[in-house]
């Protein structure tokens, strides 16, 4: 049976609203010193609404991701009790984060092109000065 359209619609608005409000709070009120900083890229919603899990992208290297990773999973429960609040909803899904690599895989992509561009606009050298000399 397919999904009504009311509900993706809700589903949507549920999961954007959810991304400005943890956005807000990785913005500032989220005092962990592990958490580097960064910002929510997608919130993907379960279709029962039980779960959700959230992709962040951090501003650093590998290291200050698992350290952000780690401190935004021991804030889950602050963040589930002020998402609860803000929203005035009786249920808030559990939460899971993720980090987002896609702004780099494409930053990295992006670079590999540029290289294979470059080498095919290299001049080739004139055949008939090099079988002339």
């Amino acid at each position: 049976m397919p999904e009504q359209r009311a509900r993706a619609y809700h589903r949507s608005r549920v999961a954007n609203t959810f991304s400005e409000e943890i956005g807000a709070m990785l913005e500032g009120e989220l005092s962990d010193p592990r958490i580097a900083p960064s910002h929510v890229t997608d919130v993907v919603l379960a279709p029962g609404g039980k779960s959700a899990r959230i992709y962040v992208a951090v501003h650093g290297n590998e290291e200050e991701e698992e350290s952000t990773l780690a401190g935004l999973m021991a804030a889950r429960a602050y963040i589930r009790s002020q998402l609860r609040e803000r929203m005035g909803v009786r249920h808030v899904p559990d939460l899971t984060f993720a980090i987002d690599r896609s702004e780099k895989m494409t930053g990295r992509v992006d670079e590999l092109l540029g290289r294979i561009h470059k080498r095919e606009k290299k001049p080739v050298q004139n055949v008939e000065a090099i079988s002339g000399s």
